[in-house]
């Protein structure tokens, strides 16, 4: 959660600090700020709501100087205000500080702190960290401003990424990094700090990775890394961002989410590429490719993960147990965590995380590392934290996705888990005719996905009709239910209206009350062994009244008669019928929410990457 952006540099910080902001707004958009260092005083604004309101506010007064820190708010102590907003000062306005995470025992330090005499100005857990860090800075004259803040770190616990500056040492920044990512990147006499690459791109390509425990300290010439409790000097090597602007930026599109869904006709043959082999109907993996015995011997898989990468493990559970007859578990991150799960050293945990920082995730392979399990990952970005701290993984190369609402990095998830699925399969005793019928469908999935994109005139119909209702239902069975359920979460994210996914089977069993004229459900009905059942669950509903809206890969003249809308997916292979039918579902989500007016790419109290437990 959250977003924080630094410079020290000869510019002015100010337009860097404020495009860094738009850059990494996906992260929290509840309030923003910024502070610089201007000659000899620290000058900040900060504002409730989008940054266009602190740009607002900037546009009126002049803030200039070559050091600064930024951040964009999503809340967690205290609710959204100016007050509340980042950047945090000392009483006397000689240190300011932006962070990322969380306190855990700031009411403690808090209370030590107001016995001392500080007054707080906000309900924040940050205020008491810059107030601490304020106290022990200048108890101590011999300390350095870096030295204050390591001190200060040592005295906290709970999950940080910040970025820190100093009036008396104006020629220096100080960051660093605990449970929230932080990437430096390095320019020429210059330095950029952000939660991600993407503020860093359009300046520099060469970035270094921050790691947990790890502290540095800048001028606009030199960095130096090193550990926040040894105080060990680190040498840490250069990593070059593949990464182009065009990629973070809307182009021609309205929303970020549009982009993306269109995206899909490019970024799952990204993830493909290189990796499927048609000849001997399977797939290569090479980033896993040492752990492929433990994968087939395993006594059991974990996969772990949270939202749409838990919707994409359901799937991959059964693509695994199919294919590879390996027993797999799909736990949420948040409470695999905390409960006594059975792991040994022939356990293989799969975390499963768009943005390679997801807070539960990361602890949940740091909890089955500890008792011998081996860890992979499957994630989007390149030198993420589930990247580094997983024994081996699999990146799914979707490109950066800027929407809150995924899209192409649930379909591209999908697509690896299926590969990874089938490789397994084919070292067991799937037949290579199989797979390679698999792979000529995963190969054709630019084309289906291009054919469903030219044809959205039907999904537009469908949104117009039941724009105004209040709830939505979604089915499906076997491999589609969890389809159904990432259809109900990206209706529920964007457009603010009630959904639920279930199995088809199980509406009888409960939600069948719910049915009336008013009710949309969405059945999930591709030419597989469950078709004839789901005929009889779509009956169940027309003799209800409920509005059906069908998504099928076939032609039929009986489903045509029971449907009030049926939408159409080009005819695929089972297996791959989920990734076409939920590029059907993020559509008639996005079309819904575009009717409704709801904010599309920063939907109200979510952010993209949490960041915090």
């Amino acid at each position: 959660m959250c977003g924080i952006t630094g410079y020290i540099g000869n510019r002015n910080a100010t337009p860097i600090l404020l495009k860094g902001l738009k850059r990494l707004e996906y992260r929290g958009y509840d309030s923003s700020g910024i502070a610089i260092l201007d000659t000899d005083r620290i000058k900040y604004l900060k504002k409730a709501g989008k940054i266009k309101e602190l740009q607002a506010l900037i546009s009126k007064t002049s803030i200039y100087g070559s050091i600064g820190i930024a951040h964009t708010r999503w809340a967690t102590h205290g609710s959204p205000n100016d007050s509340n907003s980042h950047p945090h000062l000392n009483e006397s306005g000689t240190i300011a500080l932006v962070h990322n995470g969380i306190i855990e025992n700031y009411e403690a330090i808090k209370e030590t702190l107001i016995r001392k005499g500080v007054i707080f100005q906000s309900e924040t857990d940050t205020e008491v960290l810059v107030h601490l860090i304020s106290a022990i800075y200048y108890e101590d004259k011999k300390l350095s401003f870096e030295d204050a803040v390591r001190a200060a770190l040592q005295e906290v616990v709970g999950a940080y990424g910040i970025v820190a500056l100093c009036k008396d040492e104006p020629e220096n920044l100080v960051a660093a990094r605990m449970g929230s990512p932080l990437v430096l990147g390095v320019g020429e006499n210059e330095y950029f700090l952000a939660s991600d690459a993407s503020p860093i791109v359009g300046y520099t390509r060469n970035v270094i990775y921050l790691d947990d425990g790890e502290i540095v300290s800048l001028t606009k010439n030199t960095h130096n890394i090193s550990t926040l409790k040894s105080k060990e000097i680190l040498t840490k090597t250069l990593t070059e961002i593949d990464l182009t602007i065009d990629e973070i930026e809307k182009g021609e599109f309205p929303h970020f989410m549009l982009k993306e869904i269109h995206d899909q006709t490019h970024s799952i043959t990204n993830t493909m590429r290189g990796r499927l082999n048609f000849q001997d109907g399977t797939t290569n993996l090479g980033g896993i490719s040492e752990f492929i015995p433990s994968l087939i011997n395993a006594s059991r898989i974990y996969i772990t993960a949270c939202g749409t990468s838990w919707h994409a493990g359901l799937i991959g559970k059964h693509l695994i147990e199919t294919y590879a007859q390996v027993p797999v578990h799909v736990e949420y991150a948040s409470e695999f965590r905390y409960r006594k799960a059975i792991i040994d050293s022939d356990t293989i945990l799969i975390a499963i995380s768009q943005s390679g920082e997801t807070a539960d995730t990361l602890a949940a392979i740091k909890k089955a590392k500890e008792l011998g399990a081996l860890t992979l990952g499957i994630c989007n970005v390149v030198g993420s934290s589930i990247a580094r701290e997983t024994d081996g993984g699999i990146y799914t190369h979707a490109g950066p996705e800027i929407g809150v609402a995924s899209t192409k990095a649930f379909t591209s998830q999908v697509t690896v888990l299926t590969m990874l699925a089938l490789m397994l399969g084919r070292k067991i005793e799937v037949a290579k005719n199989k797979g390679q019928n698999l792979i000529s469908s995963l190969s054709e999935l630019n084309k289906d996905v291009e054919e469903i994109l030219k044809n959205q005139k039907k999904i537009k119909e469908v949104a117009k009709f039941t724009k105004d209702v209040n709830h939505y239902i979604y089915l499906g069975r076997g491999i589609n239910f969890p389809v159904a359920l990432e259809g109900a979460l990206k209706l529920k994210e964007i457009s603010y209206i009630h959904a639920e996914g279930y199995p088809a089977a199980e509406m009888k069993h409960g939600p069948i009350a719910l049915i009336d004229e008013n009710m949309p459900v969405v059945v999930l009905a591709p030419m597989d062994n469950t078709f004839s059942k789901i005929l009889a669950n779509i009956q169940e509903v027309k003799a209800r009244k409920g509005i059906i809206i069908t998504i099928t890969d076939t032609k039929n003249s009986e489903l045509e008669k029971l449907s009030d809308f049926i939408l159409y997916v080009p005819p695929t292979h089972q297996h791959v019928f989920p990734i076409t039918s939920s590029v059907i579902l993020q559509l008639l989500a996005y079309e819904i929410a575009v009717l409704k007016n709801c904010e599309i790419d920063q939907p109200r109290n979510l952010a993209k990457s949490v960041t915090v437990e």
